[in-house]
This record gives C-alpha cells, sequence and structure tokens, in this order.
C-alpha cells in the first residue's frame, strides 16, 4: 500500500508536467558514484517514457582535474570557476565531449531511450563571449554563452534526450570551457523550459553552509538575489543561474541533492521534495 500511496501522490505531478521541458544540471557525485551513475540515467529514462521533455547538460570537474593532474597541469579556481588557459580547455573538451558525454549517452540508451550528444559548438547552439571571475579577475578562456540557438535541441528532443557537454566557442572559433550551472540555465530559457534542476552535492542551499540541517526548501528569486553576494565556492554559479533562469521566463529552479538516490524524482513527484525550490519573486 504504501508503494500504491507514492504512484497516486507522482500522479498529479506526471499530469502537470506531461510535455513540459525539464533541463537537468548533471554533476558531483551523481556524475562520480557507479551506483548513483545508472541510477540518474534509469530516472531520466522514466522521465522521457512518462511524458516529459528532459534536457541534460553536464559538465565533468573532477574527469577534467584528474586528466590535467595525469598531465601535471596546474588546477586552478576562482569564484568556483576553473582558471582555464589553451591547454586546459583543450582537456576539458576531449574529457568532456569524447569521454563524458558519450559515457552518459551509452548509459541512457542501455536504460531504454536513446540519446545524442552535443556541444556548443554542434548546430552553432551557443556563441560564447570570454568573461572574467565574480570579483574581475581574469581567468583565462572561460566563456559566458550570449546565444543559445535551440533549432538543433528542439528537433533531436522530438525523438532523443539530448546530452549536451559545456564547452562552446566566440565568434572567431576560439574554444571556451563554460561553467554548466551558466550552461543549463541559459538552455532553459532558450527553450522556455517549464523546470531547470541543478545536481550538486549538498542537500540544497543551505541558510549556513557548515551545517547541513539548515536548508532552506524554498526562496523566491529576489531573495536569492539578495544573498548572492554572500554565497561563495560552487554554490554560487547555480544560484546564479537559477535566478537568471528564472527571470528569463522559466517557472521553477531546483537544486537537489545528487548524493541520494533517485533525487529527481524525489523533488519533482513528491509533495515534500527535498531540495531547494527556487520560484519567481512574489
Amino acid at each position: 500500500m504504501r508503494d500504491v500511496g507514492t504512484l497516486l501522490e507522482a500522479l498529479p505531478y506526471i499530469r502537470e508536467f506531461h510535455g513540459r521541458t525539464i533541463v537537468i544540471k548533471y554533476g558531483g557525485a551523481a556524475m562520480t558514484d557507479p551506483a548513483l551513475r545508472e541510477e540518474f540515467a534509469r530516472d531520466v529514462v522514466l522521465l522521457k517514457y512518462v511524458g516529459l521533455q528532459p534536457v541534460v547538460v553536464h559538465g565533468g570537474g573532477p574527469d577534467i582535474t584528474s586528466y590535467m593532474e595525469r598531465l601535471g597541469m596546474r588546477v586552478e579556481f576562482v569564484g568556483g570557476l576553473r582558471v582555464s588557459d589553451e591547454a586546459t580547455v583543450e582537456v576539458a573538451k576531449m574529457v568532456l565531449v569524447g569521454k563524458v558525454n558519450k559515457d552518459i549517452i551509452l548509459r541512457l540508451n542501455r536504460h531504454g531511450q536513446p540519446a545524442v550528444g552535443l556541444c556548443g559548438d554542434d548546430g552553432s547552439l551557443f556563441r560564447v563571449a570570454r568573461q572574467a571571475a565574480p570579483g574581475g579577475e581574469d581567468i583565462g578562456f572561460v566563456g559566458r554563452i550570449e546565444r543559445v540557438d535551440v533549432d538543433v535541441l528542439e528537433h533531436i528532443a522530438q525523438d532523443y534526450i539530448p546530452v549536451v557537454a559545456s564547452v562552446g566557442a566566440d565568434r572567431e572559433g576560439h574554444s571556451y570551457n563554460i561553467n554548466a550551472d551558466e550552461a543549463a540555465g541559459a538552455i532553459a530559457r532558450a527553450l522556455g523550459a517549464y523546470k531547470v534542476m541543478f545536481l550538486t552535492d549538498v542537500a540544497g542551499w543551505l541558510r549556513d553552509p557548515a551545517d547541513p540541517e539548515s536548508r532552506i526548501s524554498a526562496a523566491g528569486a529576489d531573495e536569492v538575489t539578495a544573498a548572492l553576494d554572500h554565497v561563495t565556492g560552487g554554490m554560487r554559479p547555480k544560484l546564479q543561474a537559477a535566478v537568471e533562469a528564472i527571470h528569463g521566463g522559466v517557472s521553477f529552479a531546483h537544486i537537489v541533492d545528487g548524493r541520494v538516490p533517485h533525487s529527481l524524482l524525489l523533488e519533482l513527484f513528491t509533495d515534500a521534495g527535498i531540495g531547494t525550490k527556487i520560484r519567481p519573486a512574489t
């Protein structure tokens, strides 16, 4: 009866979300733990089967760092963004497009839904410009997305699950590393997505980063904006991307603990949810 109750609780959400686009930023432990990788693939396939239109956007920071360390390259972050010279971007592109993206696609295919891999270069999906860190520091070839051309995504999403690697190029053809949170938010805005979801390695947005019990279950975009100056590390780009997505017409943004099995389904299809839900300002 408990299982039946769970299905009945999910039913109105499945009905509400049917046919809607859900952009999922995939990262953190959900990408590195073998069991969680399989659970994520099954969950995304389930979303497609019940009528949602999932779009997966991924980074691959731990893999990039691992390969850079193996090559004896310096690894440095400023404001949650990877400092990226030309060699770093070359490694990032090889790892994200050639390895991580294909691994995700293979798992989705194996669990029952065909997937297609893309990066910002495919179909001119992203047009990118160079950006600085939040404090103004020069961090090299780190790009900010100026435009998303969703034609190729919309065609693919009709029959496949698009999986997008967060790299792109500028008008002159220079490649850039792009923060995957920003890429997910930009894609969600351009697609007019109903929701954008950011998987991370904490319980959600925490009032006190040292206290995992201080999760903020819901907040308005105005509350997040007011708090941004006091947020540091990897949570800042997630909150920034969430706010920009909301301002761009996305109905809701969610920050979800990817360490929890089936966290996507628990956040989407249960009354309580498990993460932080960000809504438009009231």
